[in-house]
């Protein structure tokens, strides 16, 4: 993989763990800006509502802007509102710098994974979408726990500090490492209605639900893991960091599965997968109070929630390839959807029920199993191999491929040259672009959905 896509990653690090950081920082906001515990709480909202926003309005504020130009200016902006969030003592000012940082991270998110796609080596799309998102699950692993225990012994705002350093390395690194004449720095050259008209493809919808729905299941749990394993779980509450640890390590570890097969085993990770996952969210639900064992299971849930929806991922940026940073955006703003709705119901559920949240999951992962498997759904066959690499976006190739079946060698271009030449006939409609041209483009299958590639 190019060494870009890692400094990307490194980037996506430092962000998620901005993200998530808050979980452990709550009360010490609290008591330091005077505020309750439900305001101080509600940073987070703003920041997954931030995200969803953001996403597509950064997109489309960017859509011009060389690749290299607007992440580097999102992570200025985000290096600089922790700054401003680690000087100020005024709540109102915090949560503005949150909202900012939000906006920041989603437009940063959504460029990256345009970028991601286009620099990866051919059939590697799933490998270097799953590369990327390895940033989010080490914050998970690593960074969200580090910055607990910095607040812990240095107060909150030295974990805003130590992720605004961390932002500045990521600057230095994409002002090194990031060519200006790259592959990887090229703006979108589709026409915004086409992109649009992308984004309303079945293919596409039916794809962006699924992730949306499992990664909405899987954040459901995680963000009451706590209540869970010491309410009906009957666990002590010291076991409660083990347990996001072994979430965390699961997550990772979920990720790093579809990285390895989502190029080439696409359907059974997402049908089979997604089965498996909702079967063992309602295996949770009935045996949280087993004790110890049921951190296994935990762990278990967490990688099939990761692969499955890293793989819906990769999916959705296969089949968005064409529309360029607003693809990237859709797939942004899906992923914080799912982090959004899933913990509000799973908020509600726990307050009728001590397992409430892990019900929720179960019944959102079973509706993702509607566009995963029904006909025409994301995991349904279409004619192409299971073993054969996602690579590709969209693209009806019908017509060129007719235009090049009616040159004769008496055109001066025999059919077979002009194929291999990957050259369009005099008058055919051949797809240009940024975002077509750096990707390998699928064979016309009839319908807007290629198949799993």
């Amino acid at each position: 993989m190019p060494l870009l896509l890692y400094v990307l990653a490194c980037a996506v690090f430092v962000q998620a763990m901005s993200e998530f950081m808050l979980a452990g920082l709550v009360s010490q906001i609290s008591a330091d800006l005077a505020v309750s515990i439900p305001a101080a709480g509600g940073l987070t909202s703003a920041f997954a509502a931030g995200m969803v926003i953001g996403a597509p309005v950064m997109a489309v504020a960017v859509r011009r802007l060389p690749s290299r130009s607007s992440l580097l200016v999102f992570l200025t902006v985000f290096v600089a509102v922790h700054v401003v969030g680690a000087l100020t003592s005024v709540f109102a000012v915090l949560a503005v710098t949150r909202v900012l940082a939000a906006f920041a991270n989603a437009g940063f998110l959504a460029v990256a994974l345009t970028v991601a796609v286009r620099i990866a080596p051919a059939g590697r799309a799933a490998r270097a979408t799953t590369t990327l998102l390895a940033g989010t699950t080490l914050a998970l692993v690593a960074g969200v726990p580090a910055g607990a225990v910095l607040g812990q012994a240095f107060g909150w705002r030295a974990t805003f500090w130590v992720v605004a350093a961390l932002g500045v390395l990521g600057l230095l690194g994409l002002l090194l490492g990031m060519p200006t004449d790259g592959a990887g720095n090229r703006s979108s050259g589709v026409p915004f209605r086409r992109e649009l008209s992308v984004l309303g493809r079945s293919a596409v919808v039916r794809t962006l639900l699924a992730a949306a729905l499992v990664n909405g299941g899987t954040f459901a749990v995680y963000v009451y893991l706590d209540p869970l394993l010491t309410g009906p779980g009957k666990l002590p509450v010291a076991i409660v960091p083990v347990g996001l640890a072994v979430f965390g390590i699961g997550s990772f570890a979920g990720v790093a599965l579809a990285g390895r097969y989502a190029d080439t085993r696409a359907r059974l990770l997402l049908g089979a997968g997604a089965g498996v996952l909702g079967v063992g969210w309602v295996g949770l639900g009935v045996l949280l109070g087993a004790g110890w064992p049921v951190l296994a299971l935990v762990g278990l849930q967490a990688a099939l929630g990761f692969a499955v929806g890293a793989t819906a991922i990769a999916r959705s940026l296969v089949l968005v390839a064409e529309a360029g940073t607003l693809g990237g955006a859709a797939t942004t703003a899906a992923l914080n959807v799912g982090a959004t709705v899933g913990p509000l119901f799973g908020g509600w559920a726990l307050a009728g029920s001590g397992t409430g949240p892990v019900w929720v999951a179960a019944a959102l992962v079973a509706v993702a199993l509607l566009p995963i498997l029904l006909p025409g759904g994301v995991a349904a066959r279409s004619g192409t191999s299971d073993r054969a690499p996602l690579h590709g976006a969209p693209v009806d190739r019908a017509p060129v491929d007719r235009a090049r079946a009616d040159r004769s060698p008496a055109d001066g271009v025999p059919a077979d040259r002009a194929r291999a030449d990957g050259a369009p006939a005099d008058g055919a409609p051949g797809i240009r672009g940024p975002a077509t041209d750096c990707v390998p483009r699928a064979e016309a299958s009839g319908s807007d959905d290629p198949g799993l590639r």
